[in-house]
């Protein structure tokens, strides 16, 4: 085992897998930058810059998929998925079912996400949720290093399109970046082992829609994914003090969901809580709770999403995203009611 933090674990898989297989590359926005030891050992016939043209690259990408390719497109922040989507939505997403197998996707689209620094409702958002809905995308979103690295390599090995969600508050390289520029008074509810951890000396892919249990508990399962896996771990040590056993989930891909690992936990402790850091209304959480239901479980439900769009301001921001209080204030709520 090595110790990598969250960013260097997922390029050093993507290295891994560009040194396999030649039909790996990389597309996007300032990649060459980016991925500076990436673009220094494999050169620029495959880390490509392209203009700042998310529509272009993206479509560019598909295309490159369907010839054969293995494309890596970055997008910057998942919140300019929107002026691409069209690529993802009515392409990648669906030429597999439309053709019967005979044509196939193997596309990763990489976008950082999700908010806790002060950069608004535009630049903060999740959108997993939105993404999933989607038949015929995987959509991943990993919590540590470990997770990151397993998953892309997943991700890149797979035969149709993948969303890969990577978390700014868990990559040490956009903490550096979003940190500067005057804003030296910002606080990162993350704990250490969110962005930096042990990995396998040897990446191997993780299979996906495999959740992982962090914490066994008796009484209350939290089920979440990216940051919102460490923050729950922190409320439930909380809760713990409160006499609270709580069952924490990392969901690790929300589309395909374990479904498994949802209803066998739910089943023991008999309350739901669902962390969930995109939007509330038409969400993962409600999804989850309509699995529960039609799985005939009686149980408690609450969740702790972003219920609104997010304000720039810091302050009020925290006050929108989940944060580990408003897991605590739900965790509680469930047990008395």
């Amino acid at each position: 085992m090595r110790t990598l933090s969250f960013a260097d674990a997922i390029e050093d898989a993507i290295a891994h897998a560009m040194s396999n297989n030649p039909d790996v590359i990389i597309l996007g926005e300032d990649v060459r930058m980016l991925r500076m030891n990436l673009f220094t050992r494999f050169g620029e016939n495959r880390v490509i810059n392209t203009p700042i043209s998310e529509s272009a690259f993206l479509g560019a990408g598909v295309t490159a998929a369907m010839a054969g390719l293995r494309p890596i497109v970055e997008i910057m922040l998942i919140d300019f998925i929107g002026v691409a989507i069209d690529g993802l939505l009515n392409h990648a997403a669906k030429t597999a079912f439309f053709s019967g197998g005979r044509w196939e996707v193997p596309l990763v689209v990489r976008a950082s996400c999700g908010g806790g620094y002060g950069d608004g409702g535009q630049h903060e958002q999740t959108l997993w949720g939105w993404l999933a809905h989607i038949p015929g995308l995987t959509v991943v979103v990993p919590s540590n290093p470990a997770d990151a690295g397993g998953l892309m390599l997943a991700a890149i090995e797979h035969d149709n399109p993948v969303v890969f969600l990577e978390h700014k508050l868990l990559a040490d390289y956009w903490r550096d970046y979003l940190g500067s520029g005057g804003r030296d008074n910002l606080d990162y509810d993350v704990p250490e082992e969110g962005e930096k951890g042990q990995v396998p000396d040897k990446w191997s892919p993780i299979q996906f829609g495999n959740a992982i249990i962090k914490q066994d508990g008796t009484d209350l399962t939290i089920v979440s994914l990216g940051v919102g896996v460490h923050r729950s771990m922190e409320a439930a040590k909380l809760l713990e003090s409160k006499a609270v056993s709580a069952e924490v989930i990392d969901l690790r891909t929300v589309s395909p969901l374990d479904t498994f690992a949802i209803i066998n936990s739910v089943s023991k402790t008999g309350r739901l809580l669902v962390v969930d850091e995109d939007y509330k209304q038409f969400g993962l959480s409600g999804e989850i709770a309509a699995l529960a239901l039609e799985y005939s479980l009686q149980f408690k439900f609450g969740r702790v999403c972003t219920d609104q769009t997010i304000p720039y301001s810091h302050a009020l921001e925290k006050q929108v995203i989940p944060g580990t209080k408003r897991i605590v204030e739900m965790g509680l709520k469930l047990m008395k009611e």
